[in-house]
């Protein structure tokens, strides 16, 4: 993928660049030691085993009922799978795996494809049970009304092949973007496909089924400023919980989010099998310069996290989304397209 728009890391099979008219729009560093050093923020990372948070760092009941104790590195909450998830290891990767279509976005040229694998120990970061995953990156491009469309295709899989019976998968990318290249996401137009969301207590874990998001119309634009709105919550495309596969890679991918910069001109759309997404508006991001790449504060990116329900593992009406267990594959997929006016 010497020519491609994009470009991958080993370390968390991080997407590191996604170049569109000259602007790489996803936060990251020059060299992956930086990312090493200084990547609090998750810049591109795959997250696993669980993207986003686990009340009381604790799986309450798998295989025949155990608890297993994971690291509270959010306060008293796992996230992202812990001190050292799966976006801070080492992937084996990129292997090109020839060219592939990406499911539903036809017309693409290109389709060059490549991948990383990673094995996850049975007691990874208190995880229970040895997966096997991969990450296959596809990259293409369309053509759209005379414009040239970059087509970035995601597509996640796991197995559990030993140590236990039963585990909890759900992952994700953990790209910021940002449409300018510039300081901030100030100015960035935003639609939403959904605001029905799961409200949250002041750790991040839902207290109840979907609710209406107050500040947000699902389906209409609304405009990114200095510091409002100041959103980091989790929205819901499917909320009949039960529905959702463990593998939702043969479901349509519906569009969760599209933006774009008036002035820039570019924009981009974020597209997933997922029952739900995060949205974040970087409220936390503190990055010093690095490198000779400014400093990242807050509000500099802004992500879209396709993923299962939050917490989904220890309520009950939600767990089956999350639950993998021997002989079956946890699967999903994300695609993001880019494009400059």
């Amino acid at each position: 993928m010497a020519d491609a728009p994009v470009t991958f890391l080993p370390l968390g099979a991080i997407i590191q660049e996604l170049l569109v008219g000259g602007v790489n729009i996803v936060q990251g560093f020059p060299e992956q030691s930086q990312y090493e050093s200084h990547n609090d923020p998750f810049f591109g990372e795959t997250i696993g085993r669980v993207a986003n948070r686990i009340k009381g760092a604790q799986i309450d009941s798998l295989n025949g009922g155990k608890s297993y104790a994971l690291a509270a590195n959010n306060g008293p909450n796992n996230l992202h799978g812990g001190v050292v998830g799966w976006g801070k290891k080492i992937w084996d990767g990129p292997k090109p795996v020839g060219v592939r279509e990406i499911p539903g976005f036809a017309g693409l040229d290109g389709g060059e494809s490549v991948k990383f694998s990673l094995v996850s120990p049975d007691g990874d970061e208190g995880f229970p049970g040895t997966v096997q995953a991969s990450v296959v990156y596809t990259v293409g491009k369309q053509v759209q009304e005379g414009k040239d469309v970059i087509v970035l295709g995601i597509e996640y899989e796991a197995e559990l092949v030993g140590g236990a019976d039963e585990t909890v998968i759900n992952m994700t990318n953990h790209s910021y973007f940002n449409l300018t290249g510039g300081p901030s996401i100030e100015g960035t137009v935003v639609t939403l496909a959904t605001n029905s969301y799961l409200p949250v207590d002041d750790g991040g874990i839902p207290t109840s089924g979907a609710k209406p998001f107050a500040t947000v119309q699902g389906g209409k634009a609304f405009t990114l400023g200095p510091v409002e709105p100041d959103i980091d919550d989790c929205f819901v495309i499917n909320e009949a919980p039960n529905t959702v596969p463990i593998d939702t890679r043969s479901l349509p991918a519906a569009k969760l989010v599209s933006a774009h910069h008036p002035e820039s001109k570019i924009h981009l759309e974020v597209y997933s099998t997922e029952p739900a997404f995060q949205f974040y508006t970087g409220k936390y991001i503190s990055v010093p310069e690095v490198a000779g790449v400014p400093a990242r504060n807050a509000r500099s990116g802004f992500c879209v996290e396709p993923s299962r329900y939050v917490n989904a593992c220890n309520v009950d009406e939600w767990k089956d989304q999350m639950l993998l267990k021997k002989g079956e594959k946890y699967g999903c997929r994300i695609v993001y397209r880019a494009w400059k006016e």
